[in-house]
């Protein structure tokens, strides 16, 4: 039985290697920028999904309103470089901060709300906190914020020859997300993350602080989700309210984990490199019509999807686990 079992984790710990192996040489491989454009952005929202699945997948809060943390991260990188000079390295740990706080201002009231009702409070809050970073000008408001470009640096994040250091760095973001999920997956905040979701009531009857440790998932997906948001602010270098605080980007950042598996560690992965390289490929061949035809298709994938397995792709191989 033990042999079993090492022999299991073993060939799990050997596949994780050879996974991370191969996202380390793909850009060696894969030298065009729209390769490593696109793992980029796979990368990035599979760091996202990841956080959002702490509090939407492991505690049972379904937020549509993570676009405001992502925003947050975007804006504090930003700011800090032009309007006080300094680094955004440091925009990233404020931005955190702010995100932090601000998921907690949002989770205490609206942690009293359950299920679809919860959801559309975090939604419209979203919305809210989009118009008014739209109509804050210190911010730069409905204009945005061009953040100045410099030579290629670590201490300004900025490398106008290469992609490889922002490759790397969005590599580190969704394995630092994958490592903090397992951890918590393992952990005794863990444990009542899962108990929350399935039964909230229950879990209170049990001693289970319930509103306390929503409010610690809040927190820990708002910081992931900023450090995301900071990160995108200087691989653009340019962002506005439309570009960090759509209600799309909280969508979308659903329906990758809950395509992957929602509630899953991988989930969010596989939901990435499915539905970002479907999203980017259908906007340039088919996009460009006019037609709609790339949400078509887009949309179409994860109805499919949902309709044969509600449990996301990781199912299908749970479910042949079982057989």
């Amino acid at each position: 039985m033990a042999a079993t079992a090492w022999g299991g984790r073993g060939f799990r710990y050997s596949l994780y290697g050879a996974l991370f192996a191969a996202a380390l040489v793909y850009p060696f491989v894969f030298r065009q920028p729209f390769p490593q454009d696109l793992a980029i952005k796979i990368f990035l929202f599979g760091g996202l999904a990841s956080a959002w699945n702490v509090l939407g997948g492991f505690t049972g809060q379904v937020s549509l309103g993570n676009a405001i943390f992502f925003g947050v991260g975007a804006y504090a990188a930003a700011v800090v470089q032009t309007q006080w000079g300094w680094t955004p390295w440091a925009g990233v740990l404020l931005g955190m901060a702010a995100a932090v706080g601000i998921g907690v201002l949002i989770g205490y009231p609206c942690f009293r709300l359950k299920g679809h009702y919860f959801a559309m409070a975090t939604l419209v809050i979203g919305e809210v906190v989009s118009t008014l970073f739209m109509n804050w000008k210190w911010v730069g408001g409905a204009i945005g914020v061009y953040i100045p470009i410099r030579d290629d640096t670590w201490k300004y994040y900025q490398f106008g020859t290469t992609k490889l250091p922002y490759y790397y760095v969005m590599l580190a973001f969704l394995v630092s997300a994958l490592v903090l999920s397992a951890a918590l997956l393992r952990s005794r905040m863990g444990f009542y993350f899962r108990a929350i979701r399935e039964d909230q009531d229950a879990a209170r009857s049990l001693g289970v602080p319930a509103r306390r440790y929503k409010l610690a998932a809040m927190g820990i997906s708002a910081a992931l989700t900023s450090v995301g948001g900071s990160l995108y602010a200087q691989y653009v270098l340019f962002i506005d309210p439309h570009s960090v605080f759509p209600m799309m980007l909280s969508i979308q950042v659903v329906l990758i984990a809950i395509l992957g598996g929602v509630g899953t560690l991988w989930g969010a992965v596989v939901g990435a490199v499915i539905l970002i390289p479907l999203s980017e490929f259908t906007r340039i061949y088919i996009g460009g019509t006019g037609s709609g035809l790339d949400l078509i298709a887009y949309g179409l994938l994860i109805v499919v999807i949902s309709v044969i397995q509600p449990r996301g792709i990781l199912g299908f191989f749970r479910k042949a686990g079982a057989a």
